[in-house]
């Protein structure tokens, strides 16, 4: 996949031709999965510095400060086309593979979540996908001791060809004991530690940058790696011990473009010399571009000082983990590879590493919204149906597929964020974004991906610490898909920067396209956020109990759920009011509300299901947009004392109670029993029933 003009490019830097393993380490490392070279200026516009900042992107992980005794590594990948041609095995190896950028910061992996996207579940194919990836985070997160504790799920036809799989993973360290992935010093051997290499994987980073073709489930199912969670478990217990030696002086897993990758990026400082022969090999016969290439799972690679050898190999070896001294750092800025006898790379590792050109595309600025026309059904059987949908829908189905308790630190899951009791605090976890919103009005869709987390974390009193991303996108060699990506860059940006959760690591995937069902998925800014706050436990709104509307409610339809299933269309919502957030913080840690949830997806129908399922509330107005308009920057409350809402725009709604959610919307009114409420919430595990 290297294109003639790079090959040109390249050549006529160096004065000469290039070797076979010279030309694959350029194809993968200059590729768009690893290079960025479509969006690098771009993201260079946002912002990563804050309070708790220590290491910012660039970096296999992040790392933030919690608190004096306690920072945490942060970050977030996504494995999206590995999981369409083996959904088993990507979605697991996903989960191990953002595993290993934690452990590889000195970090002990303590939180994962999963925010995915599929087509949508009238398709016995994606029901497959959904249940393989499904299964194969569960198993390899239970099986290495990882909870995951939050995820999102989306469920859009424009997926149904190229599902998203992004995993976020926090680890927690001493703020002292923080290991870097670049190399210090020449002379410091490389070790090599983990599993065996073997051909899997091959040619990972430049799959991930194409769009996938219609036989891909066959002709790319060797660019697939097949993880084993018991090595990743041993990898992690082992690193941990590695790391408390003091003696790793670097650190980084083999992930995109393999030993190539890791090798080149971790000693871009300063340069290296590898001896390929030294890899340890689960096959016979490899040659040097398949030993370089590889992305065979479970294996990190390490700087340490030559009379620390064989302490970190005779670790290696107590966790039944293969390991070899692979190469030295040299302080000569060059890549060299050594392979029987013979060198079959030699290069400038700037020009390997950091020497892509800037790929300058045209964009073309696009409208899809389109007039709103009210839906025919009465109100009820709207309601019943906004319920109903898998994205609204309970997601017990998933969630009881994991391990969330493990580590015995998961305090909750919801129904906002979830809690972990760390240092005496609460650590929050919240990821998402809304697709359809986003996809129609990039920069506002984007923020509001920004502020609902900020919302969900606002709901428990906690404060942003950062933020990471999946930058999900189809091709963008279309200028309007380069308008998306610019836009929505750019939201995502100006919100961060208003809510003070600076954005310090993720990743970006492309191409997302499928030849096979002709579809390019929607603009998808996958965010992961986590805050600090008190550890607070919900529980239910006592009867009598006031429900109010905080914030301001427009007619904003455009993507909702309910022109999702209706196809009202509508305008897409405008960027909320941050400083609606940051009031509702501040109320919950004064203690003011009973309850609180923001409004998201299916609007104040689904939020009243939510935290007050029996209830009685009085709408004013048009109950469709009272119901089902998806305006952010809104919270439904129960407070004791409306007086404390008094300066904050609000509504007063109703009281907690009764035997059904009660609505009285004019002449009308729509009873909602439990039993219509447990039927509307089974939508996903009825249709993924499995007899």
């Amino acid at each position: 996949m290297l294109s003639s003009e790079d090959h040109m490019a390249i050549c006529s830097q160096l004065g000469r031709d290039i070797t076979p393993l010279e030309a694959a380490a350029f194809e993968n490392l200059w590729s768009e999965h690893c290079s960025y070279r479509s969006t690098k200026a771009l993201l260079r516009t946002l912002p990563t510095d804050g309070k708790n900042v220590i290491i910012g992107p660039g970096d296999d992980a992040a790392i933030v400060s919690f608190s004096e005794k306690v920072a945490l590594a942060i970050g977030m990948e996504s494995h999206n086309h590995p999981s369409y041609v083996d959904p088993y095995d990507g979605a697991a190896t996903g989960v191990g593979g953002i595993v290993r950028d934690i452990i590889s910061m000195g970090a002990k992996p303590i939180a994962l979540m999963d925010p995915l996207c599929f087509g949508t579940l009238d398709s016995e194919k994606t029901k497959s996908l959904f249940e393989h990836v499904v299964s194969g985070i569960g198993d390899y997160g239970n099986c290495i001791g990882v909870p995951v504790v939050r995820g999102d799920l989306i469920f859009d036809e424009s997926y149904r060809g190229n599902p998203l799989v992004n995993v976020v993973a926090v680890g927690m360290l001493d703020p002292e004991n923080v290991i870097t992935g670049r190399v210090k010093t020449p002379g410091n051997r490389l070790i090599l530690y983990g599993a065996r290499t073997g051909r899997d994987g091959l040619g990972g980073a430049s799959f991930a940058s194409r769009d996938l073709s219609e036989d891909a489930e066959a002709e790319d199912r060797p660019s697939v790696q097949v993880g084993d969670p018991y090595i990743e478990k041993l990898l992690i217990d082992a690193t941990m011990a590695m790391c408390s030696t003091g003696k790793i002086r670097a650190c980084r897993d083999l992930g995109a473009a393999g030993f190539a990758g890791a090798s080149s990026e971790m000693s871009s400082t300063l340069g290296a010399r590898i001896i390929a022969d030294n890899v340890p090999l689960r096959e016979s016969g490899m040659n040097e571009v398949e030993i370089m290439l590889a992305e065979s799972q479970e294996r990190m690679l390490a700087e340490v000082a030559p009379e620390d050898v064989e302490l970190i190999g005779s670790i290696a070896e107590k966790y039944d983990l293969a390991w070899a001294d692979v190469g030295e750092v040299i302080a000569e800025p060059r890549y060299i590879v050594e392979f029987k006898g013979a060198v079959v790379c030699d290069l400038p590792i700037d020009l390997l590493v950091g020497g892509a050109p800037a790929c300058d595309r045209g964009m073309q600025p696009y409208s899809l919204e389109k007039p709103f026309t009210r839906p025919d059904e009465d109100i009820r059987t709207l309601c019943l149906k906004v319920l109903a949908h898998p994205e609204c829908a309970a997601k017990d189905w998933v969630f009881s597929q994991y391990d969330h308790d493990v580590q015995l630190r998961t305090v909750s899951l919801g129904p906002d964020a979830a809690c972990i009791r760390l240092d005496g605090d609460g650590l929050y976890l919240t990821c998402g974004c809304n697709p359809r919103h986003i996809h129609l009005r990039p920069r506002d869709g984007t923020a509001n991906a920004v502020l609902e987390n900020v919302s969900n974390l606002a709901c428990y009193g906690a404060e942003p610490i950062c933020t990471v991303d999946c930058l999900n996108f189809a091709s963008p060699v279309h200028p309007e898909i380069n308008w998306q990506i610019a836009e929505s860059i750019a939201g995502m940006g100006e919100m961060c920067r208003l809510l003070d959760a600076p954005i310090v690591g993720g990743n970006v995937s492309l191409y997302n396209e499928s030849d096979e069902f002709d579809t390019q998925i929607k603009p998808t800014p996958m965010l992961g956020m986590i805050g600090k706050g008190e550890v607070i436990r919900r529980t239910p709104p006592k009867d009598g109990t006031i429900l109010a509307l905080i914030g301001t409610t427009k007619p904003e339809f455009g993507g909702s759920i309910l022109d999702c299933i209706t196809g009202c269309g509508g305008d897409a919502p405008e960027a909320g009011d941050p400083a609606i957030v940051v009031s509702i913080r501040n109320m919950v840690r004064s203690g003011g509300f009973a309850a609180v949830t923001d409004l998201s997806r299916g609007g104040l129908l689904t939020a009243l299901a939510k935290i007050a399922p029996r209830c009685s509330v009085e709408i004013r107005g048009d109950p469709i947009g009272a119901l089902f308009s998806e305006s952010y920057a809104r919270f439904l409350v129960a407070v004791n004392d409306r007086t404390i809402l008094r300066d904050l725009p609000h509504t007063i709604l109703g009281t907690v109670g009764g035997d059904a959610l009660t609505i009285l919307a004019g002449d009308e009114t729509i009873r909602l029993t439990d039993e219509d409420l447990a039927r509307s919430a089974s939508t996903i595990g009825d249709l993924m029933r499995i007899d």
